[in-house]
């Protein structure tokens, strides 16, 4: 079954404007550099990952996941938003037949190659399911995985774990929302780095 991981990244200038309280401009591009390569290598170590695609409008970020070996896709401009982004690079993975999508952030420190297995495994290959990982308030999507891959539109902003998986059971699918830690802690506020680091921020970005 040929799946393919998209991760749709913010240019490296523009990203995590709300750590601007504790890291500086130069910080906040490291930061964001660090967490897409360690994505980009967790991800290369999954068996039933076909492909890793990575959609941006930054040329640093694309040069970047192609060192990475990872395929790119250019955003349109001007720029249309994330769910525009992400049917861009769908639209490129259906050219090559795949089966199932996985819609990942870049920004998930604590993700390792076996979260993403045993997220795979949990998936019905032979019906229409959308499994889903929320963020640790349970009310984004940090992990979709979608077979057929536009069984759902995406819908990504406030409250869009609950959107995407009622359009899911709207379609009669298999839905199922999957807890694992690992993947629901992603970087926005500086709560979120507290937590990664058990309270100290002088500790390495990643």
């Amino acid at each position: 079954m040929s799946i393919w991981a998209i991760i749709p990244v913010k240019p490296f200038a523009m990203a995590k404007s709300r750590l601007s309280s504790v890291l500086s401009p130069e910080q906040r591009q490291v930061l964001s550099m660090r967490m897409l390569t360690h994505m980009l290598d967790e991800l290369a170590k999954v068996p039933d990952l076909e492909r890793r695609l990575v959609v941006s409008r930054d040329p640093k970020v694309l040069s970047l996941a192609r060192r990475h070996k990872a395929f790119t896709v250019q955003e349109t401009e001007p720029y249309t938003g994330l769910n525009n982004a992400l049917v861009r690079a769908r639209l490129v993975a259906q050219t090559f037949g795949v089966h199932a999508i996985l819609v990942l952030p870049m920004d998930l420190p604590m993700m390792r190659a076996e979260h993403i297995s045993n997220l795979l495994a949990q998936m019905h290959p032979s019906e229409p399911s959308l499994l889903l990982v929320p963020d640790r308030h349970e009310k984004g999507t940090n992990a979709l995985l979608s077979n057929p891959p536009d069984l759902v539109s995406f819908s990504y902003g406030p409250n869009s774990l609950q959107i995407h998986q009622q359009s899911a059971l709207n379609k009669g699918a298999f839905v199922k929302i999957v807890h694992e830690q690992a993947l629901q802690l992603d970087i926005d506020y500086p709560s979120d780095l507290e937590l990664l680091y058990g309270g100290s921020l002088v500790r390495p970005l990643l």
